[in-house]
């Protein structure tokens, strides 16, 4: 691959042919006999990726000095993370960014950006900012090697300073001045050094930059301005220029990038690099921002323009799909990078996102874009895997597809798909009605309640059936993203088998919650459930747990499968347990050195079990090495609406999101005790598809002994440090009891990269009540 962001000036001689290839890395070829090659990912973790690409290594620099690298776009490693002394990129950062950080009144870095100039030398523009206001500064530090250690060469531009002069002599106005964060420095196709950047505030700006220093050319202020203003939620520009169409593509973030934010990546383009930009409807992008009558951060005003390529998506399973629920998917994706490579003719998108019921939890993707015959890039719907280029047969066109219309929206509501059928005779019919057809170059033409859609059919790696299948890409003239994802090929029959053999109920010898059952399997299929004592379980999965001390309810539950004429049944045996009665669910004193189980002494008999390292002490304590040591908890220990967590814990310190304990049903549904979170706050947090937090304002102190609590009372949470109120939050609304589930820790994130938890814990107490501050207090002393 030849995709240095150092030099993005390349053969004129497709642009002036303009004959657009198959799509190239996104089709499998195969020599006869040869088998598929199962894709190999390693993922990483960086939030903002920038890319570049260095001796054939691939790096992307993010916000909090993260780092990672990849020769292939699919195994990522990290090469250093957090705004600390000793990250490799800047060893010694809190001092050489101290004016940085000392501005932008906070300790964190925000999304950086490296680029290698003339000099051979490496240019990271690094950023930070106040994070509540735009107050925010944003310089240059300089290393030898891509890798580091980068030196300060000072800051080069400002924001936030309220009632003084700005960059540009006038007093600063955050409707109109932008936030100084978020850059991305390219060379345009003669050569020319340019920095676009920007975030809310008064939009997204561009300036010239001096290619011998690396800063931008005096006397420009801000630079020129190319959208947003009045604090529309757009940000994270990065900049493309694809010698297919001969025009700048500037790729955009539009809304907030939380779970819940909505955040969309979406495409303008110019024929210069500074603009001006128009989206697919010919709307000038300069014009963009939000409406100043309306509250801030108002998206309605902005959410019509831009053409959106992804937002939030599942291809979701069903039962008798393939895959792993819910299914393959996104959530705020963002803050993207592009490129095109020279060599194979490709274009590619890095970015990163969030996942269906994982929360904050985020990762990098990359994904191929092909350019439509209208020259508007379109995503491939699945990952890259580096595929070779195939033709693609019209009978592996038609059939049924899991469909994704992204809409044009900034919403926080999840596009699910659904069910269409490609016919062989040319006609769409499924969820959505219409007709399609094809081109010689697997192009694919939709036409979907009137409106036309451009793009092309791809073979791209199913993460899900782990296979390869093809799948469709493609465009309205409105701007507006479909996505399709070819399913298998299966008689009324096979249906009826596949849901039938993947039906199950979790747990059902021990059902404490409401179950969800199942409704619709794969290709339409139906499922109907019956109870044989809706008393202790119903149809819909409604439990009823008997009184306490009446023993546990029992129950059959059938469910009739149907596809076509086609019907079967299967039938689960299930236990409801009776309701717990006592205030104290369980408590753990660690007291029998050498035994794997710690004995629960609250009378609830819920007995945890000691894994890895983890070991009971001559003393009575429990001692985590930081490495593979946890305990694992029983399922109802957080069986709760009211409820308090309290222990005596001593860290021995390390990296931030190690766990003092994590408990739940699954990443979308679970709440967990952190002594360090990404900004370095003892946390308490609460998910059940939001998060809702309780924070101190500092970490958890090391190398001694400290009591802690959390209270659950209605909507009002409270964390205690050594008896002391140091925390509240009167907004939780989701109780533990909502997130019951079977992974339940001391010492262990259910997320695989966050670390085990190092040090020590004692007198681990659940109750489901919540103490008053004075029986905390008493706990504490």
């Amino acid at each position: 691959m030849k995709a240095n962001k150092r030099i993005l000036v390349t053969s004129m001689l497709s642009v002036a042919l303009l004959i657009p290839a198959i799509p190239g890395a996104d089709t499998l070829a195969k020599d006869k006999g040869e088998k598929e090659k199962v894709p190999v990912f390693e993922n990483a973790s960086v939030h903002d990726p920038s890319f570049i690409e260095v001796d054939d290594q691939y790096y992307v620099f993010g916000s909090h000095l993260a780092a990672a690298k990849t020769n292939d776009l699919m195994k990522w490693k990290m090469v250093d993370l957090g705004v600390r002394d000793g990250n490799k990129l800047i060893p010694n950062v809190t001092e050489e960014l101290k004016e940085t950080l000392e501005w932008a009144q906070t300790d964190t870095l925000w999304a950086a950006d490296v680029i290698q100039l003339a000099d051979g030398k490496f240019y990271m523009y690094y950023n930070a900012c106040k994070g509540d206001s735009p107050r925010s500064a944003m310089g240059v530090a300089v290393a030898d090697n891509i890798e580091g250690p980068y030196e300060d060469t000072g800051i080069i531009l400002k924001s936030g300073m309220w009632d003084e002069p700005s960059e540009d002599g006038t007093i600063y106005d955050a409707t109109k001045h932008p936030n100084v964060v978020d850059p991305d420095v390219f060379y345009d196709e003669d050569g020319k050094l340019w920095m676009v950047y920007g975030s809310y505030s008064g939009g997204i700006f561009i300036m010239e930059m001096d290619e011998e220093t690396g800063k931008p050319l005096p006397g420009q202020g801000y630079g020129k301005k190319l959208m947003g203003g009045n604090h529309s939620r757009i940000e994270g520009p990065a900049m493309m220029y694809s010698p297919e169409t001969d025009y700048y593509y500037m790729f955009l973030s539009f809304g907030g990038l939380d779970a819940v934010g909505g955040y969309n990546i979406r495409v303008a383009r110019s024929k210069s690099p500074d603009g001006p930009f128009y989206d697919a409807e010919g709307n000038d992008m300069i014009d963009v921002k939000a409406d100043p009558n309306l509250p801030l951060f108002d998206d309605k005003s902005i959410e019509p323009y831009g053409v959106k390529l992804l937002g939030n998506n599942l291809f979701e399973k069903k039962v008798g799909d393939p895959g792993q629920d819910p299914g393959i998917g996104y959530v705020s994706p963002g803050h993207n990078t592009a490129f095109y490579d020279e060599d194979t003719k490709n274009h590619y998108l890095i970015f990163h996102s969030r996942f269906p019921e994982r929360g904050e939890e985020h990762e990098v993707r990359v994904h191929q874009m092909h350019m439509n015959d209208k020259g508007w890039p379109v995503v491939a719907p699945s990952r890259n895997t580096n595929e070779k280029e195939a033709k693609i047969k019209r009978k592996d066109m038609a059939g049924d597809y899991q469909y994704v219309n992204h809409g044009k929206d900034i919403s926080a509501d999840v596009k699910t798909s659904e069910q269409i059928t490609l016919k062989e005779n040319g006609k769409v019919e499924g969820a959505v009605k219409g007709k399609w057809k094809y081109g010689k170059e697997n192009e694919i033409t939709l036409t979907i309640d009137g409106e036309k859609y451009n793009g092309f059919f791809l073979k791209q790696w199913d993460e899900a059936a782990e296979e390869y299948d093809t799948t469709f890409t493609a465009l309205s003239d409105k701007g507006v993203a479909v996505w399709g994802n070819r399913m298998e090929d299966m008689k009324d029959k096979e249906v009826v088998s596949e849901v039938k053999k993947d039906l199950s109920i979790s747990n059902s010898d021990n059902l404490f919650q409401n179950v969800e059952l199942p409704t619709e399997g794969t290709h339409e299929s139906a499922i109907k459930w019956t109870s044989s004592n809706p008393k202790v379980i119903e149809a819909d999965g409604t439990i009823h747990r008997p009184a306490a001390g009446s023993g546990d309810g029992k129950a059959t539950l059938t469910a009739s499968i149907q596809a076509g004429k086609k019907k079967d049944t299967k039938t689960f045996q299930v236990t409801v347990k009776q309701q717990a009665s006592e205030p104290e669910i369980a408590q753990y004193n660690f007291s029998d050195p050498g035994s794997k189980e710690a004995a629960d002494s609250s009378g609830s008999n819920l007995p945890a079990q000691l894994n890895g390292n983890a070991v009971q002490t001559e003393d009575g304590k429990l001692a985590l090495d930081g490495k593979d040591a946890y305990v694992e908890l029983a399922p109802l220990v957080a069986d709760a609406e009211d409820f308090t967590f309290s222990a005596r814990v001593n860290w021995q310190g390390g990296v931030a999101w190690q766990r003092i304990f994590d408990i739940g049903e699954s990443n979308g549904k679970n709440m967990f005790f952190t002594p360090s979170d990404g900004s370095g706050k003892l946390r308490f947090t609460i998910h059940n598809g939001v998060d809702q937090n309780i924070t101190t304002d500092e970490a958890l102190a090391t190398g001694e002994w400290v009591h802690l609590a959390v209270t659950l009372e209605g909507d009002t949470g409270k964390l205690y440090v050594n008896g002391e109120l140091a925390g509240t939050n009167e907004n939780i609304t989701t109780n533990p009891s909502d997130i019951l589930g079977n992974t339940n820790y001391l010492g262990r994130s259910r997320y695989a990269a966050d670390a085990f938890f190092g040090g020590q814990m004692d007198d681990v107490a659940v109750y489901r009540k919540a103490l008053s501050e004075t029986e905390i207090t008493e706990l504490a002393n």
